[in-house]
């Protein structure tokens, strides 16, 4: 059979056309199994971004769940603290009023304030034959004043303006006395800070004070005062 050139054209062109279709076919496989792994390790990756977000969103949930007690634990501790500056601070005030009632008690501090005065005389008559000691003023006649005023409640308590503390102590020395050797004599003021109608009371009860003064014939004059100042305690040196 005669061979004719379209015939020799056409296997040429369906040779061409078969080599063309097998390089395609090994290219692609080449090519796809060259970008597979790459695509596969691509979103591995982004598979282990997505569990590593996940995770960091919890741990942040569990820290602002942590922090949330913290500041409920911070407030309570706050709340207490507040509480006990307070019974401190009450505490404080109180131990401050007990001294400075205690300082005033013992002479340290000058005083002000309504109370009262109690004078104390010697009798004016003393009849004939009698012994002169009897009617005069003696350390235990003012002690009974001192001593009663104390227990009313008094502040703070002078005598002839020689402020009284803890320690004071009085003694007759004849016709004087000596208050912490501080030589005073008659008339005798005691001058006493404090509620001046209770402390007036307490020295007039019936057999009380004023009643044995009067029974011993001490002259006694009681006045309550508005305003009394009492200088700080002083000891005579020597």
């Amino acid at each position: 059979m005669r061979v004719k050139g379209k015939h020799v054209i056409l296997s040429f062109v369906l040779l061409v056309t078969g080599f063309i279709l097998a390089l395609s076919y090994e290219i692609t496989n080449e090519r796809s199994s060259t970008l597979m792994p790459g695509y596969e390790r691509q979103w591995e990756i982004e598979d282990e971004l997505r569990n590593q977000v996940i995770m960091e969103q919890t741990t942040n949930r569990n820290l602002q769940e942590d922090l949330r007690l913290f500041q409920a634990e911070v407030r309570e501790l706050e709340n207490s603290l507040a509480s006990i500056d307070k019974e401190q601070e009450a505490k404080a005030q109180n131990l401050l009023e007990d001294i400075e009632r205690l300082r005033k008690l013992v002479g340290q501090v000058q005083v002000e304030g309504p109370g009262i005065e109690i004078s104390l005389e010697d009798a004016d008559y003393v009849p004939d034959g009698d012994n002169p000691n009897n009617y005069i003023v003696h350390e235990f006649h003012i002690q009974r004043v001192v001593h009663e005023l104390f227990v009313a409640g008094a502040e703070a308590i002078a005598i002839n303006g020689f402020r009284l503390s803890h320690q004071s102590y009085i003694q007759c020395t004849g016709p004087v006395i000596r208050v912490d050797g501080n030589t005073s004599s008659a008339p005798f003021v005691i001058t006493a800070i404090g509620d001046s109608d209770h402390l007036e009371s307490a020295l007039t009860l019936p057999g009380g004070v004023h009643y044995q003064l009067v029974n011993d014939e001490i002259s006694v004059r009681i006045q309550k005062k508005n305003t009394v100042t009492l200088e700080p305690h002083l000891v005579e040196s020597g």
